[in-house]
């Protein structure tokens, strides 16, 4: 399965530079508003030095880390959801993602404008998460009057669907997010999938420093603490420094994240923050033609991780053959797990965990 993340944001806080940072797509970056008109799209390689680890041990023809689609959509201003701006196709464009990483300006430069005029990051997230949920509450308030007159006409699938669209209603009437609360499996069929509701889909906040305040200033606080209470993170990330590390050779990159103590670049912070808030595990398939990184949602049962591969696989599954990846690092060979009894033969049933290496058994 394939990751896409919609990068959003108000105008000029960052959201093109960190995305010319993440992709070899160059976005145009520039000091004025709706510098983004159509969605830039960058497919990005995974970091994951497990795939590097099997791939030394192997020794394939060809190596091949799973990928991430980040998009860097329209900057969003007050009223998009009525239209203002480029809001109807920033909201559309965010329907398409699976993830929103929303950029927030964290930092002062009197050269770079700022929409709002002062800087206040908890403002300018409230700004973006109000006109999505006024996008929210036009599209379940037409699914509403469509329904009701279903509904009297005794359907109770209908009555069913408006009961929960009534509480939706008030969910974003109260000022929140439909992912603030625990759904059924019934309702997220309904308004994430269905409906594709803007605030049903997990978020991401990253607070654009300036670098100086690699740990964070006062601004990336105030961002923090108003979200506190929601089920995502913060990421620290300064475009700026990140735009320019994109630029350097391998070496010089670590001695760049060297001079300012970063274990990282953002970019492999912000891919794994994305795994996690998108509950997402990486297996890995082996042989001498390819050693290969998939992605699929964790808890994903044997044939549907087949099905990742090739829906064939899916279809004539007969059993997956594991290793797990410490036992790899332990034997040091396939062959040598093999011989110690660490390849397991699983199921339908088998439930894939990160880092097994899968190879596949099945009927054409």
């Amino acid at each position: 399965m394939g990751l896409r993340c919609g990068i959003v944001g108000l105008p000029n806080v960052g959201k093109s530079t960190l995305f010319n940072a993440l992709s070899n797509t160059k976005a145009e970056a520039a000091n004025y508003p709706f510098c983004t008109i159509e969605p830039n799209v960058g497919i990005i390689t995974v970091p994951d030095v497990r795939l590097n680890v099997i791939s030394d041990m192997v020794k394939p023809q060809k190596t091949i880390p799973t990928v991430v689609e980040f998009v860097d959509i329209a900057g969003l201003v007050k009223g998009a959801s009525k239209g203002e701006g480029l809001g109807n196709q920033f909201l559309a464009n965010i329907r398409e993602v699976d993830a929103v990483i929303h950029v927030v300006r964290c930092f002062e430069d009197a050269n770079v404008a700022h929409i709002p005029g002062t800087i206040n990051p908890v403002s300018d997230k409230e700004i973006v998460e109000t006109e999505l949920q006024l996008k929210d509450l036009e599209t379940i308030e037409k699914r509403i009057l469509k329904k009701e007159k279903i509904a009297k006409m005794g359907d109770p699938i209908a009555k069913k669907e408006v009961t929960i669209l009534e509480k939706t209603k008030y969910l974003l009437e109260e000022g929140k997010n439909v992912r603030s609360y625990q759904m059924s499996d019934y309702e997220k069929e309904l308004l994430v999938k269905d409906l594709q509701l803007l605030t049903s889909k997990p978020i991401i906040y990253v607070a654009n420093i300036d670098e100086h305040s690699i740990n964070g200033n006062s601004y990336s606080q105030q961002l923090s603490e108003a979200v506190n209470n929601e089920q995502t993170e913060v990421i620290l990330i300064s475009a700026a420094l990140e735009s320019q590390l994109a630029e350097l050779d391998p070496e010089d990159q670590n001695l760049f994240l060297h001079e300012y103590n970063l274990a990282e670049p953002g970019l492999n912070r912000l891919i794994h923050v994305s795994y996690k808030i998108l509950n997402l595990i990486t297996f890995f398939t082996t042989g001498e033609k390819e050693v290969r990184a998939w992605t699929v949602k964790k808890g994903s049962k044997a044939p549907a991780a087949a099905g990742t591969i090739h829906t064939d696989f899916e279809r004539g599954f007969i059993r997956a053959e594991v290793i797990k990846y410490d036992d790899l690092i332990h034997y040091k060979s396939i062959h040598a797990c093999k011989e110690a009894g660490k390849l397991f033969i699983e199921g339908k049933d088998y439930i894939v965990r990160d880092g097994d290496i899968i190879y596949f058994r099945f009927n054409v």
